[in-house]
C-alpha cells in the first residue's frame, strides 16, 4: 500500500480518513485519485467543494468529505499548511479521533501513542481471553490503556503498523489463520476455542427502511431537475432528482395517481416514459430503497422549489450518491 512507512502526515490523514469503514481494496483507488489531484494540502483547501465531493462520489459516509474540507482550510490558514506535530492538537481537528490522531502523532512524528482499531482490538480480545465488549465506553477505556500499555515507546510507527497488519492478515475477522500463527500457542482464545466468539459485541444496531421514488423530469429541450441536499441527513451536499420519500412500498400503478404527482406537476402535461427496478443501498443504521420514475414534459414549469434545472449533459460534473450513480450508469427501465 502506498501509505506504508510514509511520513507526511498530511498522505497519512488523507489514507486514514479515506479507510474510515472503507475496504482497503476500495480506499486504495480513492487515494490515488486525491493524491493525483491535490498533491498538498494547500491545493486540496482550495479546491471547488464540487470538485472534492466528485472525487469522493461512491465511497460513502460523506461527513468524512467535509471533515476533510475543513480541515485542510483550518490547517492551510491556522497553521500555515503544516500539520501540528503535537497529538492533543491533532485530536482537536474536525473528523480526527483518538485513533487517526494516534496514527498520524506516531507514523509521521514517532510519538508514543497507541493506535487503536477494529484489527488491534481483535487481536487483544483473542490473545489475551478478553470478554469486555468492545462497543462500549468501559470496553474502548480498556483497550486503549490495554494498548498503551503494550506499545513499544522508541518504536511506536513501526509497532502500530505490524499490529494493525496482524489483524488483517493472520488474525482475521472470519476464518483467521490460527494454524500458521506464531502467537496460537499463547493465545487465550485459540486454547480455550472461543476465537469464533471474540472479541464481544453487546449491541445490535437497528436499522429502518425508507423508501426514496426519484423523479427524473426532463424538458423537450434536454433538461432535468435537480437539487443539492442540505441538513443533517445522509447525503448531505450531494445532488438528487425530483425526491418523493415514504415509508413504504408504491405499487407501480398508483405512483402517476399518487398525490406528490399531482402537487408536483399540477395542470402540467407529461408522460411517464419508463421506470427502473427497485434498487438498494445498505448504510450502518438505515436501508435506503429506491426507484427512478423516468418523466418527459411538453413544456418546462417555471420552476420546481428547490430544484434547478440544468443540462443533461452536464450531469455528470454534480457528484450524486452511490444509488443515483447506479441508476444513471445503468438506467434499466421497464416502460410504464
Amino acid at each position: 500500500m502506498p501509505w506504508k512507512g510514509e511520513k507526511d502526515p498530511y498522505k497519512i490523514w488523507l489514507s486514514e480518513i479515506i479507510l474510515q469503514q472503507t475496504r482497503v481494496e476500495q480506499g486504495l483507488s480513492y487515494y490515488q485519485k486525491f493524491i493525483n489531484a491535490f498533491p498538498t494540502i494547500h491545493q486540496l483547501a482550495k479546491a471547488p467543494q464540487k470538485k472534492i465531493f466528485k472525487l469522493w462520489e461512491g465511497l460513502g459516509y460523506y461527513s468524512r468529505c467535509r471533515n476533510l474540507i475543513e480541515t485542510a482550510k483550518k490547517i492551510v490558514k491556522d497553521f500555515d499548511g503544516n500539520f501540528p506535530d503535537a497529538y492533543d492538537e491533532i485530536k482537536k481537528l474536525k473528523g480526527i479521533g483518538p485513533y487517526t490522531a494516534a496514527a498520524i502523532s506516531s507514523f509521521a512524528f514517532n510519538l508514543p501513542h497507541a493506535v487503536v482499531d477494529g484489527n488491534v482490538e481483535r487481536v487483544l480480545s483473542r490473545y489475551f481471553g478478553v470478554t469486555t465488549p468492545v462497543d462500549t465506553s468501559a470496553g474502548k477505556t480498556f483497550y486503549a490503556a490495554m494498548a498503551y500499555a503494550l506499545l513499544d515507546k522508541k518504536n511506536p510507527g513501526i509497532y502500530n503498523q505490524a499490529m494493525m497488519d496482524f489483524g488483517a492478515v493472520i488474525c482475521k475477522p472470519q476464518n483467521p489463520l490460527c494454524n500458521s500463527c506464531v502467537q496460537s500457542s499463547d493465545c487465550v482464545a485459540f486454547k480455550n476455542n472461543w476465537v469464533t466468539i471474540l472479541p464481544v459485541k453487546s449491541k445490535a444496531i437497528a436499522k429502518k427502511s425508507r423508501w426514496f421514488y426519484y423523479f427524473i423530469v426532463e424538458t423537450a429541450d434536454g433538461q432535468v431537475y435537480i437539487r443539492e441536499r442540505i441538513g443533517n441527513d445522509i447525503w448531505n451536499n450531494l445532488y438528487e432528482f425530483v425526491l418523493w420519500e415514504t415509508g413504504k412500498l408504491i405499487p407501480q400503478q398508483q405512483i402517476a395517481q399518487s398525490e406528490f404527482v399531482s402537487g408536483i406537476f399540477k395542470k402540467q402535461k407529461f408522460s411517464i416514459t419508463g421506470i427502473s427496478k427497485i434498487y438498494k443501498q445498505q448504510l450502518t443504521h438505515q436501508t435506503i430503497h429506491g426507484q427512478f420514475i423516468h418523466v418527459l414534459l411538453e413544456k418546462p414549469f417555471p420552476s420546481i422549489q428547490g430544484y434547478v434545472l440544468i443540462k443533461k449533459n452536464r450531469l455528470s460534473q454534480y457528484p450524486f450518491p452511490k444509488l443515483i450513480t447506479g441508476h444513471l450508469q445503468n438506467p434499466v427501465q421497464q416502460l410504464f
